[in-house]
């Protein structure tokens, strides 16, 4: 399976692989540090666990991604959407929120403000 092609960097190659087996799929546990999924539409993926640390998720779709747990370590989360997503349990130290979109539904580590973080609640989900 390679997709790749000249005016493709192999990362954006990567990112629509995770992409096809992320979107509702389940990749608990998957090592995915530094990865460039920028723009990745990963709305319902299983990520429990996973570790995500320096990994680029700016303009990602989480919405309703399960990220209980995750190493997200110093990872660009900035304009991502996390309206439903489950943080509960991650690691955010370092990451980084600005303009990420969330709501209500959002579970966020104890203690942790988003707000402070940068990010941004909506009513609704985009």
């Amino acid at each position: 399976f390679d997709e790749r092609r000249e005016e493709d960097p192999p990362a954006r190659g990567l990112a629509r692989l995770i992409e096809t087996y992320g979107r509702g799929g389940n990749l608990r546990g998957g090592m995915l540090g530094g990865a460039d999924l920028f723009d990745a539409e990963l709305g319902g993926a299983v990520l429990r666990g996973a570790d995500l640390g320096g990994a680029l998720l700016s303009d990602a779709g989480l919405s309703h991604a399960d990220l209980s747990g995750a190493n997200l370590v110093g990872t660009d989360l900035s304009d991502a959407t996390l309206c439903g997503a489950d943080l509960r349990d991650a690691n955010l130290l370092g990451a980084d929120l600005t303009g990420a979109r969330y709501d209500a539904r959002t579970v966020w580590p104890e203690g942790f403000d988003p707000q402070a973080a940068g990010a941004v609640e909506v009513s609704e989900a985009p």
